[in-house]
């Protein structure tokens, strides 16, 4: 058995929701007591974070996601803001992850299955819905590495979700001067999937069709 079959719809989809958060730069508005317990240098970070996710209006990136295991996946990850995401693995990985700002959608053809978050009605709502009055909090995660500031994001009341710490880094050409470089999702099992992204692309033409997926049921590979 290879590594993909190894690493489930489940793995796949907790890790990919991390990049939804990221169009949901509200996410990362922490709210009054948490902000203030902050100190102004820490503020200033979300807030420069938070710039960066805001100026994304589309943005394609390869990217590598890793398990606890180590066991690795690779594809194509493709954003269109507002809460548009396609991740696309790699051929020999049949899968597919996609979502069209109000549903995210795993999709495994191998087994002709298809699973469906609903955003707004289920716990993801709290990280990917900016217009959602929740909860939310993010924090400054210290970094001893100049030009790099992370953050972690968490909803405080929905402990189910995974926390999310997105490190970014300094790169002029990119939004606001910072490039999401990856991201960590932490289950509440200690469980830990990472994404690495590289080669951002921005400002591309992204048709709202890539956003959309065949029904397995009528198919047996991705489109």
């Amino acid at each position: 058995m290879n590594s993909l079959k190894k690493i489930s719809a489940r793995t796949l989809g907790a890790a990919s929701a991390g990049a939804l958060a990221i169009l949901a730069p509200a996410a990362l508005i922490a709210p009054a007591a948490p902000a203030a317990a902050q100190s102004a240098a820490q503020n200033t970070q979300i807030n420069r974070a938070v710039a960066a996710l805001r100026g994304i209006t589309t943005m394609q990136a390869d990217f590598t996601q890793t398990d606890r295991a180590g066991r690795t996946v690779s594809g194509t990850l493709t954003l269109k803001n507002p809460g548009r995401i396609r991740f696309e693995y790699s051929r020999d990985v049949n899968m597919l992850v996609v979502s069209n700002g109000s549903t995210l959608t795993l999709v495994d053809y191998d087994v002709q299955q298809v699973e469906r978050y609903p955003v707004r009605n289920s716990p993801l709502g709290a990280l990917l819905d900016p217009n959602r009055d929740v909860a939310r909090f993010g924090r400054v995660v210290p970094s001893n590495s100049p030009g790099v500031i992370s953050v972690a994001v968490a909803d405080p009341g929905r402990p189910e979700m995974p926390e999310f710490t997105l490190i970014f880094v300094e790169k002029a050409s990119a939004p606001g001067g910072l490039e999401l470089a990856s991201w960590v999702a932490r289950d509440a099992q200690n469980n830990r999937t990472t994404v690495r992204l590289r080669g951002h692309r921005y400002g591309l033409a992204v048709a709202d069709s890539t956003f959309t997926y065949r029904d397995p049921r009528r198919t047996t590979r991705r489109p």
